[in-house]
């Protein structure tokens, strides 16, 4: 699942084979994937997996190239010890397996990740990006959370409520214009409730011809026509982080 919008698994894409460069580390509770920058820091990245967990090497990929700009990036285990999604899992079992992976049930974690960063790592300004399930985390994270001074929400998002819009710091929204599992009116609605009440900077932004997953689970070289957009979905993010932390 990418948001809450429609309810069923995404197709994983193309799974790179990647390492990574950082290493991982036990938080209290928690596993976690951490990168370091080139040079010291006291901004840091939280970066929230997709259903295909922590460990995805996708994801990994784009931790270490948040940290490669700059940031101590981190990528937490926010299923705690619970098995990922799969893709050879049955559809039919995904809604009861979801039921135990809230996205909008993640505080605990994000405290032990906050406390972790500000005493470990004595990072100060501290932002959020996530993707699919990890994007609604950041959504609802920033309605909660105003020491996140940033966030970016990657194909991810909260059905209608009357909360949607309570947004604490400035958060970036990016959607693929061609995602069968975010309907365009579900993206629609987002932006005239955030118009008609959010109090800070955000913004929603639509690329063209795009699936879901394009951001972190698309290899530039598949398709000429899409590399543009993954790149710039890439550097909007990067510049988003840039602006606001």
């Amino acid at each position: 699942m990418a948001n809450e919008a429609q309810p069923c698994p995404c197709d994983i894409g193309h799974k790179i084979e990647y390492g990574g460069l950082g290493h991982e580390v036990q938080i209290e509770h928690i596993k976690a994937y951490v990168s370091q920058p080139p040079s010291n820091t006291d901004k840091a990245v939280i970066v929230v997996q997709d259903i295909f967990g922590w460990q995805m090497p996708n994801t990994r990929y784009v931790v270490d190239m948040i940290a490669a700009n700059g940031y101590i990036a981190i990528c937490p285990d926010f299923f705690v010890g619970k098995e990922p999604w799969h893709p050879s899992d049955d559809m039919s079992t995904f809604p009861e397996w979801l039921k135990t992976r809230d996205a909008r049930d993640t505080d605990k974690e994000a405290n032990v990740v906050l406390k972790y960063l500000k005493e470990k790592c004595h990072a100060q300004r501290i932002g959020i990006v996530g993707f699919c399930w990890g994007g609604i985390v950041v959504h609802d994270l920033m309605m909660k959370y105003p020491e996140l001074k940033a966030g970016v929400s990657v194909y991810g998002i909260i059905k209608d409520s009357e909360d949607v819009y309570s947004l604490k710091n400035p958060t970036l929204f990016i959607f693929g214009e061609n995602d069968f599992v975010i309907p365009l009116e579900q993206v629609t609605l987002l932006t005239q409730k955030l118009k008609e009440h959010c109090k800070v900077d955000y913004q929603i932004k639509i690329y063209p011809g795009q699936t879901h997953g394009f951001v972190h689970r698309q290899r530039e070289d598949w398709n000429p026509k899409d590399k543009p957009y993954i790149e710039e979905a890439r550097k909007d993010l990067i510049n988003w982080l840039n602006k606001y932390i």
